[in-house]
């Protein structure tokens, strides 16, 4: 298992603000920012990072070529992940799974929220997808 406590340091100081890079079909890297955390995968139980992304041509880039690189930062400290991405959307797993899965992910980022059924219905209505990176490497100087 590769020990994410360091991930989990930086994410609480920032609320998981990080940058998030994939490889496109031409196989130049394309860099986001997002707010991931860790969190338990819904399956297997051991520690991934999770971040929620839309649209298809990101979930056709994560689909085709899933290795991603993750960095969070908080101040002059760093921690970053390599690992590939597995998508849990809508059609992946079923509306209940999804709906607790995006819930997680967005609690694991340090998100509140005084509306449950609001955040849901955006989320449906957005078609929004999970993103567990299984970690491959964890390095940084957090």
């Amino acid at each position: 298992m590769t020990d994410l406590a360091d991930v989990r340091r930086i994410v609480a100081q920032d609320s998981g603000l990080a940058s998030v890079s994939v490889v496109r079909a031409d196989g130049t890297p394309h860099t986001s920012l997002v707010n991931a955390g860790v969190l338990d995968h819904p399956v297997t139980g051991e520690p991934v990072v999770g971040y929620v992304t839309y649209g298809p041509v990101k979930l056709r880039t994560l689909r085709a070529r899933p290795a991603t690189s993750i960095l969070w930062r908080a101040g002059w400290r760093w921690a970053a992940v390599d690992g590939d991405s597995e998508l849990r959307g809508p059609g992946d797993v079923d509306a209940e799974e999804l709906r607790l899965l995006l819930r997680a992910v967005f609690t694991a980022c340090g998100g509140t929220h005084d509306d449950w059924d609001a955040y849901d219905r955006a989320m449906l209505d957005e078609g929004r997808v999970a993103v567990l990176i299984a970690p491959r490497k964890v390095y940084g100087n957090a």
